[in-house]
């Protein structure tokens, strides 16, 4: 077979026929590695299926035995998406290494979870982060909104999340093996649907992860994203020094020479840029949007203010309040600080061996192709497809403890046996997985299907947040936030005039978060606060810390509540404070910036030994 011609580099024809065995065509070695890795996650599966069985509690909660590493950890995994490498290399091909700050800017609201919210959850007693609604509210707007939300959240954005990180994965096969997309070129119809072979490959990696997901429950599913998260950040470590030794790139003085200076910059400019790769040229508006408006404001998976989601789902899954509150912090320092540079310096290399991509995030799933050598291939193809189904397993397993727990068991079939919820669980797993699948030959921008989903929950962030520590918030507040953004966007997509929101994003976000607090502040006074008996059953049981709860604290003088909001605010400023510096004295470091990244270092350590010193003043006084 003829090697495909590499228009978009500039790679010499002695080190492209040096490779030309081992890319196109995987060795038996490199074959090898992969098979391992399946079955690794196989065996794990299948040990911890009679446990999952058990009950609805270990299926999705794993019995709330989970230590703090394994929880932590096991977030960090589903958060390593087979889309994010990509999208960290489109992020940077178009505005160097600053525009990371898109989603840089929510470990703001990560260190929020880790001191205000991540020991309220365990407190809560409950399995899913939708049945908090009828712990916090009452009445029958409270019932609606819990089945509202279980479908909403569980169905239709989680089979959003799985089809574009499906999408990513149909990528990646697409640019490994050209030759599946010439097999595949007229689109291969499955009972009417037009799939491309490298879609029909992703689909049944879908499949077998929701068989996996349906017999090891949430117990296989973080021990698995345990080993998943480690060859994934092996792949990713061996890729950048593999790719840092071509010759075409010479490592990061290479890349300084090839590359403009702005590329490099880890803040973002504010107005117009210059350079063949400008730096992150953003209006203030739209700057002021994504660090001073997202973070807080919007839902986003793993991201979600307050904690939510899988996030809250692990944090509820640990044995105790100290490791729920652990997991949350090596969540976010992981997050923001191991894992994107390996990335971007791929990223920034791939710039250099093809500067002239189409689409820019092929360059990931280039490099991967044409600079590894045999077993290295291996170990990188697998962690991929590791990342990949860490985050396909995670999402279903959390997306269908919504269906089950807040919709079938709430509403449908109250009063059944564990087995029978269980049964059900399994049987949801793989209906979410083929629906994923269908609506992923459907998606055709994994960029515009996240501003998407950001845009259509912004505003929600607020009550999310401040239901902790307000006691006026009521169930008809949740549920004018949350359909208020959906009905919006909806309007604007058939056409519907709405000023301002058709602004482009980040910017749009600016009016559709006001619109949606003044209309759930509107409605929050002109209905009537939850039961008075239900909001002292949640006091006592979550015991909130602030004046927000002061009418509660009145009539319970006995519960001591959490640590004062201030002392809580200087934590998380000083968390938000080491999450940055560590994650820019790594990149100063890694560029040979020793003296910024010292001074950087020496700030982080201030910060450990402040959090050190008051972490445990967990009680007012």
């Amino acid at each position: 077979m003829e090697l495909p011609t590499l228009t978009q580099g500039s790679f010499s024809r002695q080190y492209i026929f040096l490779f030309h065995k081992t890319i196109i065509n995987m060795t038996f070695f490199d074959w090898t590695i992969v098979g391992l890795y399946f079955l690794a996650a196989i065996g794990i599966a299948l040990y911890y299926s009679k446990r999952a069985g058990q009950n609805t509690s270990e299926f999705f909660l794993s019995g709330r035995r989970m230590t703090w590493w394994l929880a932590g950890i096991s977030m960090v995994a589903t958060t390593f998406a087979a889309d994010t490498p990509m999208a960290v290399t489109e992020l940077v091909a178009q505005d160097g290494i600053a525009g990371n700050w898109i989603w840089w800017n929510f470990a703001f609201g990560g260190m929020l979870t880790v001191f205000f919210f991540a020991r309220l959850w365990r407190r809560c007693g409950i399995q899913t982060d939708v049945e908090f609604v009828e712990v916090r509210y009452s009445g029958p707007a409270a019932a609606w909104l819990r089945g509202i939300k279980a479908i909403y959240f569980g169905l239709f954005l989680n089979i959003i999340i799985i089809g574009w990180v499906s999408l990513a994965m149909e990528t990646a096969i697409h640019v490994l093996w050209p030759e599946l997309t010439i097999l595949g070129h007229a689109a291969i119809s499955i009972g009417g649907l037009n799939m491309s072979a490298a879609l029909v490959v992703v689909s049944l990696l879908v499949v077998l992860v929701s068989v996996f997901a349906l017999l090891s429950g949430l117990w296989g599913v973080a021990v698995t994203d345990v080993m998943q998260f480690t060859l994934a950040m092996i792949g990713s470590i061996l890729m950048a020094i593999f790719v840092l030794r071509v010759p075409e790139v010479g490592g990061i003085a290479g890349l300084k020479s090839h590359l403009p200076a702005e590329t490099f910059r880890f803040f973002p400019t504010i107005g117009e840029a210059s350079g063949a790769v400008a730096a992150f040229a953003l209006s203030i508006p739209a700057f002021v949007a994504f660090i001073g408006i997202q973070w807080w404001s919007s839902w986003y998976p793993g991201s979600e203010p307050g904690g939510g989601g899988y996030s809250a789902q692990r944090m509820m899954g640990t044995a105790t309040e100290k490791d729920a509150t652990f997991s949350a912090l090596l969540f976010t320092i992981a997050h923001y600080c191991i894992r994107p540079w390996p990335w971007i310096l791929v990223a920034l290399a791939s710039l250099v061996l093809y500067p002239d991509l189409t689409h820019s995030r092929e360059g990931f799933i280039l490099v991967m192709r044409d600079v590894l050598p045999v077993g290295v291939l291996g170990i990188v193809f697998a962690a991929f497809l590791a990342a990949f189904m860490s985050t396909i397993s995670t999402q279903l397993n959390w997306g269908v403890s919504y269906l089950v727990n807040d919709f079938w068991r709430r509403f449908v079939r109250p009063d059944r046996s564990e087995r029978h919820y269980v049964f059900i669980s399994r049987v949801l797993t793989f209906i979410v997985g083929l629906l994923s699948i269908l609506l992923a030959t459907q998606l055709e921008s994994i960029s515009q299907a996240w501003a998407l989903i950001i845009t259509a929950s912004a505003g929600l962030g607020t009550v999310l947040i401040l239901r902790w520590y307000w006691w006026r918030i009521n169930a008809w507040s949740e549920l004018v936030a949350t359909l208020a953004p959906v009905v919006m966007v909806l309007l604007t997509l058939f056409g519907v005039p709405i000023p301002g929101i058709q602004a482009p994003f980040p910017t749009n976000l600016f009016v559709v978060v006001g619109v949606t607090t003044v209309l759930w502040l509107t409605v929050t006074f002109l209905t009537k606060p939850t039961d008075a008996s239900t909001l002292e059953a949640f006091y006592i049981l979550v015991q909130p810390a602030g004046p927000g709860w002061r009418p509660m604290a009145a009539l319970h003088p006995d519960v001591q509540s959490d640590a004062s909001l201030a002392l809580m605010a200087c934590q998380w400023g000083a968390g938000v404070v080491l999450v940055y510096t560590c994650l820019f004295s790594t990149g100063y470091f890694i560029l040979g910036s020793t003296l910024a990244g010292t001074l950087m270092l020496f700030v982080a350590a201030v910060s450990i030994i402040y959090l050190r010193k008051t972490f445990d003043q967990k009680k007012s006084p």
